[in-house]
């Protein structure tokens, strides 16, 4: 039964693209202004063919200036950490990868840090964020020429001296903090939030997640073979070096730009690629997608509760961190039981 409806989702993941649609609508519709969705549609519409029959200019302010923004980085940021984890988990050969392994995450945490303590405005923190996340990993880069026996080890190890190196300065950060004021805006960064979201995001997160994707989708096959170890794709021509590289820098580029504009949002690129494979089972021609399309609702479906749920917005890096606990358990229990 198992395989039978993963070679179904196989051929048949596109089935699965109306699932972030609704849920996007559904997202439009929900908060402290509702929205009904016959008053969503006629305002979606006029406001392309004619603005000025608007009736209510407030529901087009709330709809075009913080909501259709908001969602849409939801969607993205949840298709693009879905795809690096489920990208590294097959170069890497270990399910409990995630796109921090190599400090990606830490490094954006560091830079996000000290443009909040130098009282830089939002959008240079986020450039310090992105630039962060870029140097860290290609520092545990770096180490790949260290181990040249064991490429994935190198990185591996340079990913675990890192992160511990960018977390030791952000702890230092923290340290040296104003506990009245810098301090806790670099804690509720840390948390992940999805509060500051303005309709320019959705560029500085929309064209690394389609260049990321693109070389993600032209690996796929590479990643096939890479899966089964270094040897055995050397063996059937694939230049190993070059995968890790292409794919390197894709998963960094989504999660270093994503990292800047959210902060930090936990096991999402953990939990969803096995929920995929599990679908799909472990070909990338349909685990990249199906990663994309169940990581963009799911982590949709965490910022409509937090935004609606509490009298005040929680932050989402805690959601998908109770979410994800329970999930990674029944996951874990059900391939223990298989094995």
């Amino acid at each position: 039964m198992r395989l039978k409806h993963q070679e179904f989702f196989k051929s048949h993941w596109p089935l699965l693209i109306p699932i972030p649609i609704l849920l996007g609508l559904i997202s439009f519709t929900l908060g402290r202004y509702p929205i009904g969705l016959d008053d969503l549609l006629k305002t979606i519409y006029w406001y392309i063919n004619d603005p000025t029959q608007i009736i209510d200019p407030n529901m087009s302010t709330v709809l075009f200036e913080i909501r259709i923004p908001r969602v849409i980085v939801v969607i993205m940021v949840g298709a693009g950490i879905s795809m690096a984890g489920s990208a590294y988990q097959g170069m890497f050969r270990n399910p409990l990868v995630s796109p921090d392994i190599l400090g990606a995450t830490a490094g954006a945490s560091f830079g996000a840090a000290m443009g909040i303590i130098a009282q830089q405005p939002i959008s240079v923190i986020q450039l310090y964020a992105f630039v962060g996340g870029l140097l860290s990993v290609f520092l545990a880069t770096r180490f790949e020429k260290m181990v040249k026996y064991d490429p994935i080890l190198a990185l591996v190890l340079g990913g675990m001296l890192v992160k511990a190196l960018f977390n030791a300065g952000l702890s230092i950060i923290k340290y040296l903090s104003d506990p009245e004021q810098t301090l806790p805006a670099i804690t509720f960064w840390l948390m992940g939030t999805f509060t500051d979201v303005i309709p320019s995001h959705m560029i500085q997160v929309g064209i690394p997640l389609v260049i990321s994707g693109i070389f993600l989708f032209v690996n796929r096959q590479r990643l096939n073979v890479a899966s089964f170890g270094e040897e055995e794709a050397r063996a059937m021509g694939i230049n190993t070096k070059r995968v890790r590289l292409e794919v390197i820098g894709a998963c960094t580029l989504i999660t270093a730009s994503s990292v800047s504009i959210c902060g930090q949002i936990g096991w999402i690129g953990l939990i969803v690629p096995h929920l995929a494979r599990s679908l799909t089972g472990p070909n990338y021609r349909a685990l990249i997608p199906v990663s994309a399309l169940i990581g963009s609702s799911f982590l949709l479906i965490c910022d409509t509760i937090c935004r609606n749920a509490f009298a005040v917005e929680l932050p989402i890096g805690l959601l998908t961190s109770i979410l994800g606990i329970p999930f990674f358990v029944i996951i874990f229990k059900q391939k223990a039981g298989r094995a």
